[in-house]
């Protein structure tokens, strides 16, 4: 019996192109239904008319987008506003300066931070860790820890309720490619560290099934004096990211995974260079991505993709609809001669279908799914 998972019988049909994203037939869009994340058999339609050329939208499930620079914050991470969140992960969004009077742990499981603007150290079990803008910091399971700011600080937190965040596989370019684990940092037992330790009382709240209890001490609990293992917080800045190229061909955004959580992916894009051969894609291609929630977070930069979205904002397209570059931005990067994209941007890539919090409602711009809307249809741009 063949041990198969999907069915795969390779057709072609009609006028196709015989690489994917590469020498479209003259005066077609492609389009992309793939299955697994870019992972799984796909299949590419090629189209007289933009996939996203819709003139109106109704129902629940539509592309959104949420202006997250208007959320306030709060004394503590588990006041952080819940932005999105499933089965699987929360986002959260946070904002705090100051220095942290009490200690939390989250015992719903590993925690991912972001830090979107703003420095400071955290202060954690294992010990002192400095912190700046575009930082990732992974926390274990139960991790106690507490910041400190020298500026006001802004971070996304991805809680990953079942499993690990660790490191992606990379297949056939190896383990050193996209960023050597030789560039993680951990956190020191460093004068720093030694010059908070005290006799004073100290409260840890930790976070259980999404509820607060708080454990009181007699003494700062941050009182360790070593440790050895391989187990304990990492910290990776986004420009010691190295994102996997090609000159002829646009790679998918699984190619620029950085952390793997239970049913979901933790996705950077950096500044790369735009690809060269004249008949290979330069932007995003339209997809349907049908078993991922895709959300992507607008970190800093000229976002090539998206016209009229800032740093900040987030956008969210739900599975099953197709989803891609904006008019604008389709014909500016057929057109334009800059040498590379200039952005910086988190994305999120969920299993299972998400959920807006509480206070998104408030904060969205409820007009981007009429954002792909144009006057005239998008012509496919004329191969050189």
């Amino acid at each position: 019996m063949s041990s198969a998972k999907y069915i795969a019988f390779p057709k072609v049909e009609g006028l196709a192109s015989r690489q994917a994203h590469a020498d479209l037939p003259e005066g077609t869009f492609e389009r992309e239904l793939g299955k697994e994340g870019f992972f799984g058999p796909a299949t590419h339609m090629y189209h007289r008319h933009a996939p996203t050329g819709w003139r109106r939208w109704e129902g629940p499930l539509r592309p959104r987008a949420y202006d997250l620079t208007s959320l306030q914050g709060g004394n503590s991470p588990w006041d952080a506003k819940l932005v999105l969140h499933n089965a699987a992960v929360k986002m959260r969004q946070w904002r705090f300066s100051g220095k942290m009077d009490h200690l939390v742990r989250n015992a719903d499981g590993d925690e991912l931070l972001f830090i979107h603007q703003g420095a400071g150290a955290l202060y954690c079990d294992y010990g002192h860790l400095p912190f700046v803008t575009g930082d990732y910091i992974v926390l274990p399971r139960s991790t106690m820890w507490r910041i400190e700011t020298t500026s006001p600080v802004t971070m996304l937190l991805f809680e990953c309720s079942n499993g690990t965040i660790r490191s992606p596989e990379r297949g056939s370019v190896g383990r050193h490619a996209v960023y050597d684990e030789a560039m993680l940092e951990t956190p020191r037992i460093d004068d720093a560290f030694k010059a908070q330790y005290d006799e004073q009382e100290w409260s840890v709240v930790v976070k259980r099934r999404d509820l607060a209890s708080t454990v009181t001490y007699p003494f700062n609990p941050l009182d360790a004096v070593g440790w050895h293992g391989d187990l304990a917080p990492v910290r990776l800045n986004v420009a010691d990211i190295r994102p996997l190229m090609s000159h002829r061909y646009h790679l998918p955004p699984s190619a620029h995974t950085t952390w793997v959580g239970s049913r979901f992916v933790i996705c950077t894009f950096v500044p790369r260079p735009f690809e060269t051969d004249p008949g290979a894609l330069k932007v995003p291609f339209f997809h349907n991505n049908d078993d991922y929630d895709e959300v992507i977070f607008y970190h800093e930069g000229d976002f090539f993709s998206r016209d009229n979205i800032k740093p900040g904002v987030i956008t969210w397209h739900p599975c099953g609809f197709t989803h891609g570059p904006h008019p604008k931005a389709l014909q500016r990067m057929y057109e334009a001669a800059k040498p590379a994209t200039d952005e910086y941007a988190v994305m999120l890539d969920t299993r299972d279908a998400l959920d807006a919090g509480p206070e998104m409602d408030g904060v969205e711009m409820h007009a981007y799914a009429e954002s792909w809307m144009t006057p005239e249809p998008v012509k496919a741009p004329k191969r050189q």
